[in-house]
């Protein structure tokens, strides 16, 4: 039988209900509600508090005074019954605030795996977030977000409620996010606009013959003269089974926000 080897303080104040897994290490002065299950592994700086139905995943690290579960800051919430969680080998630093969600989204904030939170990043009610994101310092998602895979958020930087951020968007430093960005591009400015594709990002992760045809089907969507939506159904027509072309104009079409394209800063 495996043997369980938890490092907890002795003036980490833990309920009795909370479930912690093998090889958790707990600091001075933390607080675990009733509902916590912490996964094996995870690590707890001194002062976290995570309190509510709150579920957190495998070989995580949470700096100090994170609050993680506190109900959500939205006056629909009426005491329902609402969960946080958290995947695996996240990093979540100082004063981080994650919410649960609400009765009206889902009752769920959902937060996937290998994700960097720095300092004073806010997570609110119903948001998803994927897998390899980076929110640098004081990033501020309103409620209802949806967050790709390999996005980044520049330091200050806001978005608002109900927007999507498609797979590896990167937002710039201070910006305000109020519609919806698809997948691969970059975006500045309050409000912000599409000003490139995160190439680095694409190098990374495709081949320079994908990263090509992304380039070109960009140009093609948001350089040009036109409706969007014209242009986007034009390319679907094209070439519909290119996974590219259904993952960006499928972004598009579906978008309730309307996408932020300034014409002539793409070219």
């Amino acid at each position: 039988m495996e043997e369980v080897c938890n490092t907890i303080a002795k003036t980490a104040v833990i309920s009795p209900k909370a479930e912690i897994g093998k090889n958790v290490s707990i600091g001075d002065f933390c607080v675990i509600g009733d509902g916590v299950k912490i996964g094996d592994g995870t690590k707890l700086y001194n002062g976290v508090t995570v309190i509510g139905n709150t579920t957190i995943g495998k070989n995580n690290t949470i700096f100090p005074y994170a609050v993680l579960g506190t109900i959500p800051q939205d006056l629909k919430y009426h005491g329902e019954e609402v969960f946080l969680e958290i995947g695996d080998n996240n990093i979540i630093r100082e004063h981080c605030m994650f919410n649960p969600g609400t009765e009206g989204g889902g009752k769920k904030t959902i937060i996937g795996n290998n994700n960097l939170f720095m300092a004073f990043v806010h997570i609110a009610h119903d948001c998803i977030i994927g897998n390899h994101c980076i929110l640098a310092n004081n990033a501020t998602l309103g409620g209802h977000v949806e967050v790709g895979d390999y996005v980044n958020l520049g330091g200050l930087s806001a978005v608002h409620q109900f927007v999507k951020i498609g797979d590896a968007v990167m937002v710039g430093g201070g910006s305000m996010l109020t519609q919806d960005a698809p997948p691969y591009c970059i975006l500045e400015g309050n409000r912000a606009v599409i000003r490139g594709l995160n190439r680095h990002r694409l190098r990374l992760l495709f081949s320079h013959e994908d990263v090509d045809y992304i380039n070109a089907l960009y140009k093609r969507l948001f350089s040009k003269e036109g409706l969007l939506s014209d242009l986007t159904k034009q390319e679907l027509q094209k070439d519909p089974e290119n996974i590219f072309v259904k993952k960006i104009c499928n972004f598009i079409m579906n978008s309730q926000r309307g996408i932020p394209v300034k014409r002539g800063d793409n070219e």
